[in-house]
Order: C-alpha cells, then structure tokens, then sequence
C-alpha cells in the first residue's frame, strides 16, 4: 500500500504544501491552527500498563481546531518520512500538515491546511452532492477516495496538491450495488512484491452477503473479484490498511447506546484473499469504553526510524459536541 512506494518520498515536498497562491479562490487551501493534547494513557484504569493484545500503546492526540470545516476525518496517509499526512473528512475536505515528533512520540501538528475536494470538473464534491468520502489508499502518486453513498472511486494525484481534480475511475457493478450510505468504507491498495500486488481491495460497511459476511471487492491486478470478511459480534469495518507483515489490517467498530464504542483491529493474511474466499484473521487488539478510544475510522500503517511497524488512527467525531477528533499510535512487535 501506501508505505512501499519509495518514489512517494520525492513527493514529499509537494504534499509538504509547496503550492502557488491562490488568493483569488474561494476553495484555495486555508492555513489553520491545530491544537493538541497528549493522551498518555489508553487504558483509562491503568496508565502503567502498555501492552494490548498484540499491540503496544505508543500515545495519542485530542485534536481541536476552530475551522469550520476540522473534524469527521475518516481516511489517512502518511507518508514514508513519518511526519507529512494526509487526511480527508467525510463532508468533501482534505486537511494536510506536519506531525511534530518528540523521539517516536507525535506531540503536535504543525503548517496544517484545509481546502474542499473537487470532482473532475472542478467542482467541489459538496456542489455535486458526491457525499460521505469514507476512504482513503495511496500507490505512489495516485490517491484513491471512495465515496460512500454514491459508491464511486476517484483518483487523485498527491503531486497536484489540494486543488487536483477527482477523476472517477471504474469499479465492478457490486460496488453500485451496496446499501445507501453504508457502502464502500474501507480502500487498501496492494504494492508490488506481495500477493495481489497491483490491486485495490475495496470494503463495504453494511453490504453483507446471504451468511450475513461483509462484501468486499479486488479490483484490478491478476485475479480481480468479490470476497467476503467474516462478520462477529456485529462489528462493522470503518477502514483498512496493508502492512509491510502482508496482511490486510481492518479497523472496525460498534456503538451501542448502553455500552458505547467498541474497537476491534484484525490482521488477515493477504494469501488468504481471493474470489469467493471468506477471510477472517486474527484479533490484534480489541477496546470498549474503558479505553481511550473513539468512533476510529481511519488507520494508516508506516515504520518508524528503528523499523517497526507503527498502525496510526485517527477518529471521525461526526461534527458532534459529544465527540472528539483523537489520533492513537501502536506498535506491531514482530
């Protein structure tokens, strides 16, 4: 996926925001302030403890901004230096910037900037009524963005900045299929050297099969198809993400009003995915409210500067009151 595509790094100064003015454009991107809280604790009732699951917990972020449109962020992308990031909400607008690093610890984030999508005429997605942009891949320079309620997938280039136009791309008819506003949630594009390279495996939320199993699509590559993730305890996939492990990682998550959020994250092989398969893996951390968790809709997966695998996400507050926009790091000791 988006962390082994090495030509990504000489990108870096354009995702970095090295872009001409615009000052005549109502959509140009906007410099906004970002402040941040550290989390230092994920277990709410023992901070000495680290360890959850097969994870480790390595600190978080609460996020606020007064940008009107800051919040609702459902897919990410880091890039392969750790620090610039891409992100996107579910109301049509990109926010890019800077992590601060303190050693492996993020602290803050620094040079951030808003601007709505555009579709490919250069209308904005609000405009078009191309709603709920849920998720996010990167191959290189191309970014895939699939949007929910209208099952579509456009591409993006990260070398034309915020202003680049979405160009719809085609996706199998089982995409057009899936229930209003609980279609494709989750994008993970696979690099080369591993199975499936060259595909873009494609999630469902609420579009489930006769066993009540989760719909999901490999498009392109060698052997393109429908698949299905087994569904338990009535969890509900919210985004994916390949690692350098070969393995398609899958955040999912439930509310209830008694209980509230619950959070599951599962590694499935990417050898077990293929047309017709029904892949389920293997838990690497479960949280319910006696975690620091929120409605986590976004994860992105790179390696740190001592080489190990680190699984960033970050939530989607729904624009609510009662909700918070939070980053959570782990690592995935091998």
């Amino acid at each position: 996926m988006r962390l082994f595509h090495l030509c990504a790094i000489a990108l870096l100064g354009t995702l970095a925001f090295g872009t001409a003015s615009h000052a005549q454009d109502k959509n140009a991107p906007e410099a906004i302030e970002v402040q941040a809280r550290e989390i230092t604790q994920f277990d709410r009732r023992n901070a000495q403890t680290k360890r959850f699951g097969a994870l480790e917990f390595a600190g978080g972020l609460v996020l606020q901004s007064t940008h009107k449109h800051f919040g609702g962020f459902s897919g990410l992308y880091i890039a392969p230096d750790g620090v610039n990031f891409l992100t996107h909400s579910d109301r049509g607008h990109w926010l890019r910037g800077k992590f601060k690093l303190d050693g492996g610890r993020v602290t803050g984030i620094e040079n951030a900037e808003m601007a709505p999508m555009r579709g490919p005429d250069g209308r904005t997605l609000t405009a078009r009524k191309w709603n709920d942009t849920e998720s996010l891949t990167v191959d290189g320079d191309t970014v895939y963005i699939g949007i929910e309620r209208v099952n579509q997938i456009l591409r993006y280039r990260l070398s034309e900045g915020l202003t680049g136009r979405g160009i719809p791309i085609r996706a199998p008819n089982g995409v057009r299929r899936l229930p209003f506003n609980q279609g494709l949630e989750a994008l993970a594009f696979v690099p080369k050297g591993m199975p499936l390279a060259g595909s873009l495996l494609a999630i469902s939320e609420g579009g489930l099969d006769e066993a009540g199993n989760t719909i999901a699509f490999i498009i392109g590559g060698q052997n393109p198809g429908i698949f299905t993730v087994r569904r338990t305890d009535k969890f509900e996939v919210a985004d994916a993400a390949i690692s350098p492990t070969g393995d398609l990682v899958i955040v999912e998550r439930y509310f209830r009003f008694l209980t509230g959020i619950h959070l599951r994250i599962r590694a499935i092989p990417l050898a077990d995915i293929k047309p017709g398969a029904v892949v389920d893996g293997k838990v690497l951390l479960e949280a319910d409210n006696n975690f620091d968790i929120d409605n986590m809709e976004a994860l992105s997966i790179t390696k740190n500067a001592s080489g190990q695998i680190v699984l960033t996400l970050l939530s989607d507050n729904n624009f609510s009151y009662f909700q918070r926009t939070i980053l959570l790091r782990f690592l995935w000791p091998q």
